[in-house]
């Protein structure tokens, strides 16, 4: 996969030369390249924002350099039509399953927009180019998109096959089926008075899967209730329908449940 992303800020891109992501650039699994938005600029000052036309407070981004930048990335993309990823709290939620879909792309394009975000007609005339897309990390707002860039190029990129070493981790995680990810233990089975659960130390597989399943019902239905009403509650089993009523009860009642042993 090929990534390019474009900031006024490319040092603050550095720490995709790390960890997972890092090695998979090394190893030739991303092809990730960063570009610096006032080399694209003509004057002495490398002006990027100006004003804004009605009023307000801050700057806006002005459309000409993004429309060189954008335009000098898609003069050398693979994708004749990549898609276009501009960070913003106006955009659609990130979410696992659209890491997912960008995973199977070749070509991801990044803007990060700073200030007060990028002109409008800049992105207007990238829809004509780029299959463009708004998408924001959360309902808050950041400085910029480099954030939510390192944040979605790590959980895009670790779908990459070969970018993590255990590919059957990527299924156990969180999200990965609609639900919070289950609780885990290592060595040793007794720390400061705190036990792991038997039922992990049983050496039973089939009871091991089983309170997995359960512990993630529960771990959902006390954090995360409303993943649950994206669920078919007719593909559940008596017992996880059990699990998230035990749980939801408790949350409501003011205590966190107990973990199951």
């Amino acid at each position: 996969m090929r990534i390019d992303v474009v900031s006024i800020f490319p040092e603050y891109l550095a720490a995709l030369d790390l960890s997972l992501i890092g090695k998979a650039r090394r190893q030739g699994l991303l092809d990730i390249r960063i570009h610096d938005l006032r080399e694209a600029t003509t004057d002495r000052h490398r002006t990027v924002d100006d004003t804004p036309y009605g009023g307000g407070a801050g700057m806006v981004m002005k459309p000409e350099p993004w429309a060189q930048a954008l335009g000098a990335v898609l003069a050398a993309a693979p994708d004749p039509r990549p898609t276009l990823i501009v960070p913003s709290p106006a955009g659609a939620v990130f979410t696992q399953a659209m890491a997912h879909d960008l995973a199977e792309l070749d070509h991801l394009v990044f803007a990060c927009g700073r200030y007060e975000g990028i002109d409008e007609r800049a992105i207007d005339w990238a829809r004509e180019q780029f299959d463009v897309r708004a998408v924001s990390l959360g309902d808050y707002v950041l400085n910029g998109g480099e954030v939510a860039v390192l944040a979605m190029v790590e959980a895009v990129g670790r779908l990459i096959p070969g970018v993590v070493g255990n590919p059957e981790s990527l299924v156990e995680e969180s999200h990965s089926d609609g639900l919070l990810e289950y609780p885990v233990y290592t060595k040793p089975s007794s720390w400061r008075d705190r036990d792991v659960p038997e039922v992990l130390l049983s050496g039973d597989h089939a009871r091991i899967a089983q309170w997995r399943r359960l512990e993630q019902f529960r771990r959902t239905a006390e954090r995360r209730p409303d993943l649950l009403a994206l669920l078919d509650p007719a593909t559940l089993t008596s017992a996880e329908r059990t699990a998230i009523s035990e749980n939801a009860a408790a949350v409501h009642g003011g205590h966190r449940p107990r973990p199951a042993h």
